[in-house]
């Protein structure tokens, strides 16, 4: 791997999550601890705004931005199966984004590439889907904006209730939409099926980050671990 390669994979690596320890990130670069020492000391001495030390780990300050840099193939790749999976097993407004930064992808391409987003020979097949009668977008939104939400919802049992939520995330396994949420009623994790939730409103009250009630951890009480917990926020 090249050094400027692989100073940008670094870079990635520390963006993507909280701590990173020398060892740690010589595995996976699949060089020696010296010679993570002193990319990071280039790095910094560059302008990268990495903190911490030898022995401890290191962090990249919030706020960095890489500057633009060009995809390579097995990026272009993965990125359009990605956008696929979204166009097929999401809603229509979710799948009309991901075709839309496919176009601003393939738009900044050298034109020697760009056939490349077009000729990924992957397909992603539909998935049949319980109907969805609440509007997915505005769920998506209330958890972006952390807005406690009222529910309607019908259980496995065939049982109504009323919950007020604080909606955490969303979780897909296979063909099912689940929310992740906090229930007031319960004073636990709760998570229902988005098929099951009859009817919603969303309240302009919004819910504080709480620690041990993010999606981050509900996910590691369920036992999950490595790489998904990354893309997490705390």
């Amino acid at each position: 791997m090249r050094r400027a390669d692989r100073l940008f994979r670094l870079v990635q690596i520390l963006r993507r999550r909280k701590l990173c320890r020398a060892c740690d990130l010589a595995e996976e670069l699949e060089v020696s601890e010296r010679t993570i020492y002193r990319d990071i000391r280039d790095l910094a001495a560059s302008g990268v705004p990495v903190e911490g030390e030898a022995g401890v780990g290191y962090i990249l300050r919030d706020g960095y931005d890489l500057p633009p840099l060009m995809f390579d193939a097995d990026e272009i790749e993965a990125l359009v199966v990605a956008a696929r999976m979204v166009q097929s097993w999401t809603d229509p407004q979710m799948a009309r984004a991901a075709g839309d930064a496919l176009t601003k992808i393939e738009a900044v391409l050298p034109e020697k590439m760009r056939g490349l987003v077009a000729g990924v020979p992957i397909a992603v097949a539909e998935i049949a889907q319980e109907p969805i009668t609440i509007s997915m977008p505005d769920l998506r939104r209330a958890i972006r904006q952390r807005n406690v939400i009222d529910i309607d919802y019908t259980d496995a049992k065939g049982d109504n209730t009323r919950r007020r939520v604080w909606p955490l995330g969303m979780l897909f396994f296979g063909s099912t939409w689940l929310l992740a949420s906090w229930c007031e009623l319960r004073e636990a994790f709760r998570v229902f099926r988005a098929d099951r939730i009859a009817h919603m409103d969303i309240s302009t009250a919004s819910y504080r980050p709480v620690p041990g009630r993010s999606l981050r951890d509900y996910l590691i009480s369920e036992g999950v671990e490595g790489e998904i917990l990354n893309g997490i926020g705390r």
